[in-house]
């Protein structure tokens, strides 16, 4: 008998394909994994996995479910193949070589799930959000799970609700997320009417400096420009708009010049005092102050792709990365909230602080930051309530500057 045939054939690799995903409702704040193991072959879900990890970063929250999913992985077959998909741009670079991994809470996290699997049997694959709703739905019921004092189980009735909405299972993300979406949306205005008055801020970006029209950036690190004669013309018109409406009744400002130029001349119409808090500065862009997009891209290159994709890197030169803003201008939103309870107060600061007062009250992605468009002399608003929720009444509004 030949050696060779009566050997057994060895056993052809297995293949599965990870997705993963990671969320944190304030960035840094309460946050959560989802992480799904899928048979490459047939499509077939294999494991679904999700943790409530506490108060950790985005970008922390999204290693994790890249551990998580390719531990699950190896439990089913260590000897498998994997191919990782994720719509983290920053950990598939950062995973596949290409880009560096500076961040300290990322390191260990990262020399560890490439650990899991030995050198060359893991890929990984940048996927747009809307096809990774999967991992994304197990994230979100983690945070959820979290904020009840619980932690993740797969649930019988989630998974109910996802069939009958939808009828199948490549669907079943879809219909779990939108009856989310439309809970949060709807809780505040059917909320109980004994909450009381929320606290109102209406968010005014401060008027034109002679950098605004030039769209160079323009931060709490840079010259710190005063109003144009144009700003000046943008925040008289605000002012009169508001003093017809009649219904701010303080106004707080950023230390910076040209928000307390803007709100010295709304505060004078409205017959009101202006208070200072620091926390409603701009972001402070580092060694870009002054710079327009282009700019950077030329003298910058890779730290702005780094900016763009992660909200933890910071602008050349140890400028202010988006978390580091975003936990700012969350714990100064708590701070004005519990000053101002069932009052309509006048928020006079910038760009990057007014998103974020948006971003969070929407619970939106770090990155929905680059979708806004808010113009010089704009109004917001956002009403907070006594049990917690938020509500967006008003963005970039200029009707007022016709």
């Amino acid at each position: 008998m030949n050696d060779q045939a009566a050997r057994p054939a060895a056993r052809p690799a297995r293949e599965f394909v990870v997705e993963a995903d990671g969320g944190s409702r304030g960035n840094p704040g309460p946050a959560g994994y989802g992480a799904v193991v899928l048979d490459a072959a047939t499509g077939e879900t294999l494991v679904e996995t999700a943790e409530y990890l506490g108060v950790v970063t985005n970008n922390v929250a999204e290693y994790r479910g890249l551990l998580a999913g390719l531990r699950a992985a190896k439990e089913l077959d260590p000897d498998a193949g994997v191919r990782v998909r994720m719509d983290s741009k920053l950990v598939v670079e950062q995973m596949s070589g290409r880009w560096k991994i500076k961040h300290p809470d990322m390191k260990p996290l990262a020399a560890e799930a490439a650990r899991v699997f030995p050198p060359g049997r893991v890929t990984y694959e940048w996927i747009p959000r809307a096809d990774n709703k999967h991992a994304d739905r197990l994230a979100n019921e983690a945070m959820d799970a979290g904020a009840r004092g619980e932690q993740w189980s797969p649930s019988e009735s989630t998974a109910e609700l996802d069939a009958a909405a939808t009828g199948g299972v490549g669907s079943r993300a879809a219909a779990d997320t939108d009856v989310r979406a439309a809970k949060a949306v709807a809780s505040p205005g059917w909320g109980p009417p004994d909450m009381g008055a929320p606290a109102t801020f209406v968010l005014l970006r401060h008027g034109e400096t002679p950098l605004t029209p030039q769209k160079r950036f323009s931060g709490s690190g840079g010259s710190d420009p005063s109003l144009s004669a144009v700003g000046r013309e943008q925040a008289e018109k605000v002012a009169a708009s508001l003093a017809r409406r009649g219904t701010i009744e303080a106004i707080v400002a950023s230390p910076l010049a040209r928000t307390r130029e803007t709100a010295g001349i709304v505060a004078a119409r409205l017959g009101l005092e202006v208070a200072i808090e620091e926390g409603l500065r701009e972001t402070d862009f580092g060694a870009w102050e002054g710079l327009t997009f282009g700019e950077v891209r030329e003298r910058h290159p890779d730290d702005l792709d780094a900016w763009l994709a992660s909200p933890d890197a910071e602008p050349t030169g140890g400028g202010e990365s988006f978390a580091a803003t975003g936990a700012r201008i969350a714990a100064t939103r708590d701070k004005l909230v519990a000053a101002y309870a069932g009052r309509t107060v006048l928020l006079v600061s910038h760009v990057t602080p007014i998103k974020t007062f948006l971003q969070l009250a929407l619970g939106a992605p770090p990155e929905s930051l680059f979708r806004m468009e808010l113009s010089a002399a704009s109004l917001s608003a956002v009403a907070y309530y006594a049990d917690g929720g938020a509500s967006v009444r008003l963005f970039n509004e200029t009707s007022h500057l016709r």
